[in-house]
């Protein structure tokens, strides 16, 4: 099954290709300015605790561009998803329609989750105390909405 694409999917994709490629623009160029030593490891609170060389941020670069590429070819065959629900004729259209929205803003979250963790690290600051009850907040109220939404139009 082809899911269309609507105007809300696209300006999501474009906001992650933009954040994913900036950040990856600005790191080239602001490279000589990035301290040698960064931030590796933060706790939950947001607070640094570990540190390493400056080439350690690119392993955030990849895990960002790993994720978004992942998730981008996952969402491109519905087949691969688990629905958690049975498909029928009826609700084909909409439960698809629902994950592939579960798919987009989860990607989002993850851009911007990843883009602020890199902006922070290569500024040597800690995160602030609300950064983590925010994420997880947001990617899991952003599921339970879409899993709602997916549960709601099975019948």
């Amino acid at each position: 099954m082809n899911i269309k694409n609507t105007l809300a999917d696209i300006v999501m994709e474009y906001i992650c290709r933009i954040l994913l490629i900036g950040t990856l623009i600005y790191l080239i160029v602001r490279w000589n300015a990035i301290p040698d030593q960064i931030p590796t490891h933060y706790n939950a609170a947001g607070e640094i605790d570990g540190w390493g060389g400056k080439g350690m941020v690119w392993l955030l670069v990849v895990i960002s561009w790993g994720l978004y590429l992942g998730i981008t070819f996952v969402g491109r065959f519905p087949e691969l998803w688990n629905t958690g629900v049975k498909i029928t004729k009826e609700n084909k259209e909409k439960v698809y329609r629902y994950l592939k929205y579960l798919i987009v803003t989860s990607k989002l979250v993850m851009t911007v989750v990843f883009t602020s963790l890199i902006v922070f690290t290569i500024l040597g600051k800690s995160l602030p105390s609300w950064f983590t009850g925010i994420y997880l907040t947001v990617l899991i109220g952003n599921a339970l909405f879409w899993l709602v939404r997916i549960f709601m139009a099975r019948k």
